[in-house]
């Protein structure tokens, strides 16, 4: 056994043994405030008797409570108070804490680093990276507002690659303030003789101030905070604006919107079209074409609706005009005309921010009191050998092309994928969806997936799940996508190929990167509870922002930003994300809101689930759309819901009611109780819960319930027969 091994285990045995001393023996019953009050007056005397003593006791027990991670620091800390006097107590309590910290936070580290930055390095690097950068500012912060424990901040920090004279200087400095208050306490409750002492205006003034306190620290760490990241800046004599705004994509426009609506001065800045990705080539554009590509799937199953036979005749390139004068109908509503109209200035141009105060765009400066960065997202192409020597198509460019690809490889199975997959199967093309994972879908749970994967398979589309494309060839010019699948090499013919890869936050070109705004893990511009990056001034939302890329969550990500940016310090609101809903456009559509089984077991969350089948529900079956299923997870013998997915025709809009129950805490028995419009497939959520009710069914209750009505039908026997 190494040498490292056995220090590490005596250091544990003595560790454990002086922790088990402490309960054995029961010591704590030495560190209460009662114990405190009752010994007061020989502490004081023994004290003025034995001062170096005193204090070499004082500090070698509380060094060792703080080491140990042991209750009843809190209590010395008032002690230290009572017996020291304020100054003299604040000194040895703050020498005496900070290095008791000191010695939890060696001892976690020799203990447990090494094994827990080798088992969880991937996941640490992020975590490590910012220690390294900011780990000094994090733990002054942790300090002045305790989020968590004392102790517990010891022990991780740790664990991460701060040094140890940063820590116990840091610790030192942030601890000072708490320190003050509660050694002040402890001096004044020292002079409590009688129940009238109590209202003194000492004591009432330290409870004061140990209520006021967390409040104080965090107007201060916000206060640091800012002098932080804008120390280096000037700040104007006056602002042009109260917000800039960049990026006119749904995100941009919705806070521009409220900005305006509150009367404040805004400039919204697009450098190419209003609306962006959702109204140009996203949203509008992709439902659009769905539309389009259902009527005719509507048409080829005629004899599903009593009719013997129809066809439609068509020209590709007049369904994807027909996209182009939907985006032109809609376009109006998030038109320059329109924003400038409800008293947004609109700017065309490529926007620079200089400053956290100015922003730059077609050589004009912009002195704002904040900036919104609202600049979305762009698809994310992978490096695949040999696709940059052809042309590939993405969900902007797919909008473009007026010739039907005969062949078309679809990479990627997630939504954007799949919507587009259906899509181009049902306007003619032969279609191979491509994804790496063993399924589409694979955020969902595996059966509703596998409800898809069946519509797929019935319009004709090769779904090829498990095959991981590894580079484009062309070959007597024709092009082929390579693919591994079992360790085979499998070469897929494609006319057109489709990267639907998911979309990467657009962080650069505008001034984020020489500012030096952090960005996350996951490529996106870190922001806080309130939306704010590291500048307090400059915020942002929607796709650049994420975790989520929806339009609806840009929108309601913009309403945080523009009330937080506008009303600041008076008040603000932490982001919401508790009622997340979405929808795949496939057909069927899955719908989801909350947890689903996986992440349910991800995160260990107890769960029932209830089902409902549409193809038992008579509007659905009139309508031979009578395939799909509503899902519902709720908490273990409540009706509390957790989690709903739907896979159905309109699942996007039968999900509504269950958004509505979460976000206003409402259960299954609320929609049970409510009244349904019948034949409607919104029925479907009362049914669900209906299933839920019969499995929760009060069977004593009803057990009685027999009896009293047995006993009321024997009853009606016997007086009939009295009479007669």
């Amino acid at each position: 056994m190494s040498k490292p091994v056995i220090s590490k285990i005596i250091l544990l045995l003595i560790v454990s043994s002086l922790v088990a001393a402490y309960f054995i023996f029961d010591v704590g019953q030495f560190l209460t405030l009662e114990y405190l009050k009752s010994r007061q007056h020989e502490f004081v005397v023994f004290y003025s008797e034995n001062q170096w003593l005193t204090i070499g006791v004082y500090l070698g027990v509380y060094i060792v409570v703080t080491a140990l991670s042991l209750p009843g620091a809190a209590i010395m800390t008032l002690a230290g108070g009572a017996v020291f006097g304020v100054v003299t107590g604040t000194v040895i309590v703050s020498f005496a804490s900070t290095i008791g910290a000191t010695l939890a936070f060696l001892a976690s580290r020799f203990l447990l680093k090494n094994y827990v930055q080798n088992k969880f390095h991937d996941k640490l690097v992020s975590v490590n990276e910012g220690i390294e950068k900011d780990g000094a500012f994090y733990l002054f912060t942790l300090r002045l507002i305790p989020i968590f424990p004392f102790f517990v901040i010891n022990l991780v920090m740790g664990l991460t690659p701060l040094r140890t004279l940063q820590f116990f200087l840091v610790s030192q400095l942030g601890m000072l303030p708490g320190t003050i208050v509660y050694v002040n306490a402890g001096s004044q409750i020292a002079g409590i003789d009688s129940l009238g002492g109590i209202l003194s205006p000492g004591l009432l003034a330290s409870f004061i101030l140990l209520g006021i306190f967390p409040i104080v620290a965090k107007k201060t760490v916000d206060l640091l905070k800012s002098r932080k990241y804008l120390k280096n800046y000037m700040k104007p004599a006056r602002f042009d604006y109260n917000m800039v705004v960049i990026g006119g994509g749904s995100a941009g426009l919705v806070s521009a919107y409220i900005a305006s609506a509150v009367k404040a001065k805004v400039a919204l800045i697009e450098k190419h079209k209003m609306g962006g990705d959702c109204l140009n080539t996203g949203c509008v554009p992709s439902k659009a074409l769905i539309r389009s590509a259902k009527m005719l799937n509507y048409a080829r199953r005629a004899k599903d609706f009593g009719f013997k036979s129809t066809t439609v005749d068509f020209e590709f390139s007049d369904v994807m005009e027909r996209i182009q004068r939907v985006i032109k109908k809609v376009e109006p509503h998030d038109s320059i005309e329109r924003y400038t109209q409800l008293g947004v200035e609109c700017v065309t141009g490529e926007a620079k921010i200089i400053t956290p105060y100015e922003v730059r765009v077609n050589g004009r400066s912009l002195i704002t009191k904040n900036i919104v960065i609202a600049t979305g997202a762009r698809p994310f192409v992978p490096r695949i050998e040999g696709l940059d020597k052809i042309r590939y198509l993405t969900s902007d460019t797919i909008w473009g092309i007026r010739q039907q690809p005969k062949r078309l490889i679809v990479l990627g199975g997630g939504p954007i994928g799949s919507e587009l997959a259906q899509c181009f199967q049902r306007l003619g093309s032969q279609v191979f969806i491509v994804e790496r994972n063993a399924r589409i879908l694979n955020r969902e749970d595996p059966e509703i997936s596998d409800l898809v994967m069946k519509s797929f398979m019935k319009d004709g589309i090769r779904v090829l799940a498990g095959y991981d494309a590894k580079r484009v060839i062309i070959k007597d010019d024709k092009k082929f996508l390579v693919c591994q699948h079992d360790d085979k090499l499998v070469s897929v013919p494609f006319d057109e190929i489709l990267v639907a890869l998911g979309r990467k936050p657009n962080v650069e070109g505008f001034g984020a990167e020489d500012l030096h705004i952090h960005t996350t893990s996951r490529g996106t511009i870190e922001t806080d509870e309130f939306l704010r990056t590291n500048y307090p001034n400059i915020y942002a939302c929607g796709d650049v922002a994420g975790p989520y890329q929806f339009t609806h969550t840009a929108s309601h990500q913009a309403w945080y930003v523009a009330v937080n940016a506008l009303f600041k310090p008076f008040k603000k609101f932490r982001v919401n994300y508790s009622v997340i809903p979405w929808a795949t456009y496939t057909d069927p559509e899955v719908a989801r809101v909350g947890l689903n089984e996986m992440e349910a077991k991800a995160q260990k969350t107890p769960y029932e689930v209830t089902t409902y089948g549409l193809d038992d529900l008579d509007r659905a079956i009139a309508d031979e759309e009578d395939h799909g299923v509503v899902k519902v997870l709720t908490v273990p013998g409540k009706d509390k819901i957790l989690g709903v997915t739907i896979v159905g025709s309109h699942a996007g809009d039968l999900i509504a009611e269950f958004v509505s129950a979460m976000t206003h805490g409402l259960g299954l028995e609320k929609i049970l109780g409510t009244i349904h419009i019948y034949p409607t497939l919104t029925e479907a959520n009362k049914y669900v819960a209906g299933n839920w009710k019969k499995a929760h069914k009060p069977e004593r209750v009803l057990g009685w319930l027999q009896r009293f009505h047995q006993w009321r039908r024997l009853r009606g026997t016997k007086q009939s027969a009295s009479h007669g």
